[in-house]
Parts: structure tokens; C-alpha cells; sequence
């Protein structure tokens, strides 16, 4: 296993398991499983709503002397609905008792963007908070008072450009270790991941697969990376499945990476991408693979009803 490393030598297994959208009922069984198999860092968030079952899996490893608590690497994420400095402690421990752990080794803010108290997702304008109302600086002195608690060891951002990362340079105190975002061969996130190279942050690519489970409604014309005839020639030259090379991909640009899957095999499957090397040329390939494609495109936050617009989320590439 590669690792990735924070300031203070702690170290981010590269390869993680993903447990977004793994049903209660499957992802209990899932974690086990990668656990068994041989993941160590297991990514999660509350508004998956199965953070007790993954919770439940890892208390089975842990309690059969698979693995020891701190042997494990855990994220968390802080929910939209509890961006106000007196709601993000009482999210985490939330989480915290759902995971059945005592401390989370990251917590993310999932997105930068606030909603009210009680808001899944929101349905009316009335559902969001403004920057106004509830600001970023305002979350994140809330994230950096986790740490200090110690329930905590790390924290960081998902889904944040470069002009919110800045926005959070500006805070002082503990910055963000780790921004987590969609990256694949069709979104590399090149502009995005410079910067965050630049400042010392950590990166982590979910939908590395291309998120093949989000085909209904307007996603049903997306672009299927998985077949994509450039990923499948590199597959075939390799001796191996397209997910494997997408997986590889991102490790050799030294980007934690988390697939998601509830299927014994394919969890071990994706673990073995650390032993492919992909060289220069596959890599070249994959860098001019001609389509550009962002799979969460965060259309769900913005609009009509939303104070925040694409410009919120994304750096444009």
C-alpha cells in the first residue's frame, strides 16, 4: 500500500473504500470485507445516512483482532445543514456515535455551501443560508476547534475550488489538509490539484470510475469512462479491468482515491491497482483522452431556488 502524508508524518492510506450511495444492509458486509482484505482507510459522511452500519463493520474487524483502531483510517464529513459554529460539534458527534469511534482521523466540510437546521436537501430558496448568514471563516474556526478537542486528528474541505480554499487560507490557524473532489481521466483537475500541491494540501479523488451508478433521469447520456475504448486499450495492455487503471491513475499522481463497492471481489480487485504502473505513454494517453466530463456537476445546489451558483463549486475545468 502507498501512503500520502500530512505535516506531522501521519499517514493517508492511498487506496480507500468509498461508501457512498453502499446501501444499509450491503455496506456493514463491505467495510468487513475491505477490511479483511486489506484497506485500511475507509471514507465516509453523514449524509450518506449508513454511517451506523459502516460503523457496525468496523467494530466486527476491529472486535475478530483484524485490525487495530488505530491502524484504521477514517474520514468523516460535516453535513450542509450544520455549518453554524454551534452545530458542527453536535454533527461530529453524531457521526462519532453512528461510526462507534471515539475521534475520526479527517473531517471534511462536504461542500461550501450552508442550508438551514433540519435540511436534507433543500426544496425552497428558504432552505439555504447565504455566505452572509452563515460564512465559511464562520465553519471553519468550528473545524479547528474539533482539533483541538482532540476528536479530530486531521480536517479539511471537499468539494472547494481555488477561490474558497483561499478564503479559508485567509482564516489563520490549522489550514485545510485535504480537499476532496470528483477527479478522472475526463475531470484531471489539473488547475486544482497545482494549487493544492502549492499550499500543501492533500488531495482525494471520489468518482474515480466515473460514478457508473448515477445513470437514471439526466444522467443517462453521460459519457461511460469505464468503456471508454482509451481506459479499455490500457486495461487489455495491462492484463486487467478498466476500474483497475482509473484506480492507478490517480495513485500515480499521488491523489488518495476511494471506489466505492459492495462486492467482495471487486473490493479486492480495486485494492490490487497499487501494483499496476502505468508508464508515460499510458499516462499521455489518459491525459489527452478527448473528453471533458464532470459526473457531480452540483446542479442539485444551484438554480432559481439557490443563493449559490456553479462558480460556488467549481473552478470551471
Amino acid at each position: 500500500m502507498n501512503y500520502l502524508s500530512f505535516k506531522n508524518g501521519d499517514k493517508l492510506p492511498i487506496i480507500g473504500l468509498g461508501t457512498w450511495k453502499s446501501k444499509p444492509g450491503e455496506v456493514s458486509q463491505a467495510v468487513y470485507w475491505a477490511i479483511e482484505a486489506g484497506y485500511r482507510h475507509i471514507d465516509c459522511a453523514a449524509v450518506y445516512q449508513n454511517e451506523n452500519e459502516v460503523g457496525e463493520g468496523i467494530a466486527k474487524a476491529i472486535g475478530e483482532g483484524l485490525v487495530k483502531r488505530d491502524e484504521l483510517f477514517v474520514t468523516s464529513k460535516l453535513w450542509n445543514n450544520s455549518h453554524k459554529k454551534e452545530q458542527v460539534l453536535p454533527a461530529l458527534e453524531k457521526s462519532l456515535a453512528d461510526l462507534k469511534l471515539d475521534y475520526v482521523d479527517l473531517y471534511l466540510i462536504h461542500w461550501p455551501i450552508a442550508f438551514k437546521a433540519g435540511v436534507g436537501f433543500p426544496k425552497s430558496r428558504d432552505d439555504y443560508y447565504t455566505y452572509d448568514e452563515v460564512s465559511l471563516s464562520e465553519t471553519w474556526k468550528a473545524m479547528q476547534e474539533l482539533k483541538e478537542k482532540g476528536l479530530v486528528k486531521h480536517i479539511g474541505v471537499s468539494n472547494f475550488n481555488q477561490n474558497k480554499l483561499k478564503e479559508l487560507l485567509k482564516v489563520g490557524g490549522q489550514l485545510p489538509e485535504m480537499n476532496q473532489v470528483e477527479m478522472q481521466p475526463y475531470l484531471p483537475q489539473e488547475g486544482l490539484v497545482s494549487f493544492c500541491e502549492e499550499h500543501g494540501i492533500l488531495m482525494t479523488a471520489y468518482s474515480p470510475l466515473g460514478s457508473p451508478d448515477s445513470r437514471a433521469d439526466r444522467h443517462k447520456n453521460d459519457p461511460k469512462l469505464l468503456v471508454d475504448p482509451v481506459v479499455k486499450e490500457i486495461a487489455d495492455k495491462h492484463k486487467v479491468g478498466t476500474g483497475q487503471i482509473l484506480i492507478a491513475w490517480s495513485i500515480l499522481r499521488e491523489i488518495a482515491v476511494i471506489p466505492k463497492s459492495v462486492n467482495k471481489e471487486r473490493i479486492i480487485e480495486n485494492l490490487t491497482a497499487g501494483n499496476i504502473n502505468l508508464d508515460d505513454h499510458d499516462m499521455m494517453e489518459l491525459r489527452d483522452i478527448g473528453i471533458s466530463h464532470r459526473f457531480i456537476d452540483g446542479s442539485f445546489f444551484t438554480g432559481e431556488n439557490s443563493p449559490y451558483e456553479s462558480s460556488d463549486l467549481f473552478d470551471g475545468n
